[in-house]
């Protein structure tokens, strides 16, 4: 999606119930373009200490205090939040995510549906069936979650990872229970990667979801709305955090947000 109201409008259209999926919920779907115009004038907006990290650009802070000052001026009301258990999120869910991974994807072996590869016998059919239909870093992290849920291992990582997830999950239930409608932070701790500079480590990448991990874990909505631009012309976001089915609400800051951003381009543009 280009805009805010383009997201908007994805969503409606794919929101809704699916009675043949156990994790969908029956609830009516909002006209979400609708909220794009709503005020948010009075609304409390959480700003969590815990994502100010050691050795974040100025760049991303600095947008982060002007994503607090367009909010501001648009009537809404800052307060200081915290999510104690924010610094366990990033560990915790490349071991939970991974596990997920690894159980949902066990489906596709070449028998039941999907791609099938030819082997010399059915081992090899599996082995040529899931090295070729799956790229390098779905491999690792099925590989991951295979491991962490194996016999000797699921105690260990899989059951402390779900704790850590309930603890997570309750910080933020406990910022919503206090009147916040809503949290700002930074979508990453570094701008865009440039084209051609995606990092090969691994673990390098998977520290760029460091703030948008813990919505994941909470089970909660979130939107990251491109604010502005690095010294060298790369893309920096703002992310809102909402409460349970309250995309509404997110639609409504993003938008505020969006607007106050204006539209823009790197210098060097092709």
């Amino acid at each position: 999606a280009r805009t805010v109201r383009d997201t908007a409008m994805l969503m409606r259209s794919m929101a809704g119930h699916d009675p043949k999926d156990t994790t969908s919920v029956e609830l009516p779907v909002p006209n979400y373009e609708a909220a794009l115009g709503r005020s948010v004038k009075g609304m409390r907006i959480g700003i969590p200490k815990e994502y100010r990290l050691d050795g974040m650009p100025g760049e991303i802070e600095t947008l982060w205090q002007q994503g607090i000052a367009w909010l501001k001026d648009a009537g809404a009301e800052m307060v200081d939040v915290s999510l104690p258990h924010t610094k366990y999120a990033l560990p915790a869910y490349y071991i939970v995510a991974p596990a997920e991974a690894s159980s949902n994807l066990a489906r596709y072996d070449g028998v039941r549906y999907g791609l099938r590869k030819d082997g010399r016998d059915i081992i090899a059919m599996y082995e040529r069936t899931r090295a070729e239909g799956f790229g390098a870093e779905v491999r690792r992290r099925v590989m991951i979650g295979t491991y962490v849920l194996s016999a000797g291992y699921y105690d260990a990582y899989y059951i402390r990872a779900q704790k850590v997830r309930t603890l997570i999950k309750r910080d933020f239930e406990e910022c919503f229970a206090r009147g916040i409608d809503a949290m700002l932070t930074p979508a990453t701790p570094s701008a865009a990667f440039g084209i051609g500079e995606k990092g090969s480590d691994p673990v390098e990448m998977y520290l760029n979801d460091i703030f948008t991990v813990t919505v994941n874990m909470a089970g909660l909505p979130g939107i990251a709305v491109p604010a502005g631009l690095d010294a060298q012309g790369l893309p920096l976001g703002l992310q809102l955090i909402g409460k349970p089915f309250d995309e509404e609400t997110l639609f409504a800051l993003g938008q505020r947000i969006e607007d106050a951003a204006g539209h823009y381009t790197p210098e060097r543009w092709w």
